[in-house]
């Protein structure tokens, strides 16, 4: 009995402790300078429209405020 309290109180600790990861890389990396950017997220474009755009597209759909 004391054995599986132990087990699952071992299991409900590792379920708080913090993430091991790397930090995320975007394709984005080049609209991260831009106005508007900032931490946490970055450059954030939940619907991809600009996916392997250049400076001319994002200019644009600044300008429109798509």
């Amino acid at each position: 009995m004391k054995l599986v309290i132990a087990a699952l109180l071992t299991g409900s600790a590792a379920a708080f402790a913090p993430a091991q990861g790397g930090k995320a890389t975007t394709a984005l990396n080049a609209f991260e300078s831009e106005l508007g950017a900032q931490p946490p997220l970055g450059f954030f474009d939940p619907l991809g429209m600009l996916t392997d755009a250049d400076q001319e597209r994002f200019d644009r759909l600044r300008y429109v405020e798509v």
